[in-house]
């Protein structure tokens, strides 16, 4: 079929003639903001994130490390959210490097944006599958296969995910907002116990700013992987000129100071000279083994719950994320177009089923490598099979894959507007995105080389490296088809990055473009 036939069968917006396309004017300032809450679980970062950084780390500077990177984010946020309000696109950081970098390097990053996103939500599949399981066998002595129990959470994301934007939003207020209220429970009740005082060893800077910050950092940072989303929602929001950045900076603010209170009271709670030995020897069920000593069982099972309801949440947030992105590249033509389908509801559901289907591939090659010698190879340890490899392999990668790519978008920023600053400062167009920049490439950096710990290895060995390796392989990939693109079918590289722009899926769109723009 040729471009000329393939134009004509697709409406001014680019997606099919006969699919109503993205729901425009559906999602305000509240919407957005608890989509991104949802996507780094504000639970299951308490009771798990913030466990893990006191007893890898072994630093006391656990609540500053999360103002700080909440810092570095806001800082990033100037200019993501300025140039945000010129460039409207379910693609986001694929069309932001697009329009900053050159279009080649856009497509690079949609492929690494796809996989990091990919990565975070199937990993968190594996946590959700065995937390699921081990509850249900404990409180009601059923035993059950950890992949039974994610293949039903796939399939429920998954219907979520083909219907109106709307309902995954509300389901997504309703989770959100439990889990900010049992953390709040568990943070009065931490204050209360207070074995050393109400001490605030933890908040000293010098806890933070020693030869630990680098890793600190490493493991904070993964717990705000989904603020950049807003930015995804642009399309079908209500204002996205106002409403995207509200959403952006409201997200960061709330999950930084949350993190950064709860952390707090963690420590106190447990007492700062024990939070470090304690967070070795219970791990994630600190929390719960903490909340056991002071109120009731059925509380606690409550807990339970709602962690496992934390984890759908941010499973929720991250699908609809990926199935953005594979709508952009079907309807500018870097992927087929068959991704562009929309239903009736607006729900880009060829790029959530397409999403669906990774995740049942994916969790049936675990399934099928921990049945097949990966749980005996594990030891004592095989039951906990999914969380330290599906889990935590994937997971990680994915935090790393998105640190990277907002470093190159901070680039991107600068490079959009050096042509045409938009009226804009140079706090805004050049030293807020150099700034951010600069600390998130040297996160990035940390990331990496401390990447065999998050992984649970003594040593880096070669294999510590693959899953990088992935990750960059996809980059590579992408920045290749760009150019083939652009070799082969110029039309379709023109338009590149453009989303909804007029013009943009038009033939007069390489004239408009012109050559300049890469």
């Amino acid at each position: 079929m040729s471009e000329a036939t393939q134009l004509a069968q697709h409406g001014q917006d680019g997606h099919p003639a006969h699919d109503p396309g993205l729901s425009r004017r559906t999602l305000g300032v509240p919407a957005i903001t608890l989509m991104i809450i949802a996507a780094s679980a504000p639970l299951t970062v308490v009771a798990g994130g913030v466990t893990t950084s006191f007893a890898v780390t072994g630093s006391l500077g656990v609540p500053l490390g999360f103002l700080l990177i909440a810092v570095i984010l806001t800082v990033f946020a100037v200019g993501y959210t300025a140039m945000g309000r010129h460039i409207t696109n379910a693609g986001a950081f694929y069309a932001y490097i697009s329009r900053g970098l050159g279009r080649a390097a856009g497509v690079g990053a949609s492929l690494i944006a796809l996989v990091a996103y990919n990565a975070m939500q199937v990993g968190l599949f594996g946590l959700f599958g065995f937390q699921l399981s081990m509850f249900l066998e404990a409180k009601l002595g059923f035993a059950s296969p950890w992949w039974v129990w994610i293949i039903v959470g796939i399939v429920a994301v998954g219907i979520l995910g083909v219907n109106k934007i709307d309902v995954s939003a509300k389901v997504l207020g309703v989770l959100v907002a439990l889990e900010f209220l049992v953390v709040i429970v568990f943070d009065i009740f931490s204050f209360a116990a207070a074995p050393e005082g109400v001490t605030t060893t933890t908040l000293n800077p010098g806890e933070l700013f020693g030869p630990s910050l680098g890793i600190v950092l490493v493991f904070g940072v993964a717990a705000f992987m989904g603020f950049e989303s807003g930015a995804i929602y642009g399309e079908e929001a209500k204002d996205p000129k106002r409403t995207v950045p509200h959403a952006t900076y409201a997200a960061v603010a709330i999950i930084g100071v949350f993190y950064a209170f709860s952390a707090w009271a963690f420590s106190v709670g447990v007492g700062p000279s024990n939070i470090v030995g304690a967070s070795r020897e219970f791990g994630p069920d600190l929390m719960f083994v903490f909340m056991s000593e002071h109120v009731s069982v059925i509380f606690v099972d409550i807990m339970n719950i709602l962690f496992l309801t934390s984890l759908f949440a941010a499973l929720q947030s991250f699908h609809n994320a990926v199935a953005r992105y594979f709508f952009s590249l079907g309807r500018e033509g870097v992927l087929p177009r068959w991704f562009a389908h929309t239903g009736k509801t607006g729900a880009p559901w060829a790029g959530s089923v397409s999403q669906t289907v990774i995740a049942l591939l994916v969790t049936a090659g675990f399934a099928i490598a921990g049945a097949t010698g990966g749980e005996a190879a594990l030891g004592e340890q095989g039951f906990l099979f999914p969380v330290l490899t599906m889990f935590t392999w994937l997971t990680n990668t994915g935090a790393m894959g998105l640190v990277m790519l907002m470093a190159v978008v901070a680039a991107a920023v600068i490079g959009f507007f050096a042509r045409d600053r938009r009226g804009l400062g140079l706090w805004t167009t050049l030293i807020a995105p150099l700034v951010s920049g600069l600390l998130l490439a040297w996160v990035f950096v940390m990331v990496i080389a401390n990447f065999h710990l998050q992984l649970g290895q003594e040593a880096p060995t070669a294999e510590t490296y693959v899953l990088p390796i992935i990750v960059a392989l996809a980059g590579l990939v992408g920045v290749i088809w760009g150019l083939v693109l652009k070799a082969r079918r110029p039309e379709v590289y023109a338009r590149i990055g453009r989303g909804t722009e007029p013009g943009a899926y038009g033939t007069e769109v390489v004239d408009v473009v012109g050559a300049s723009e890469l």
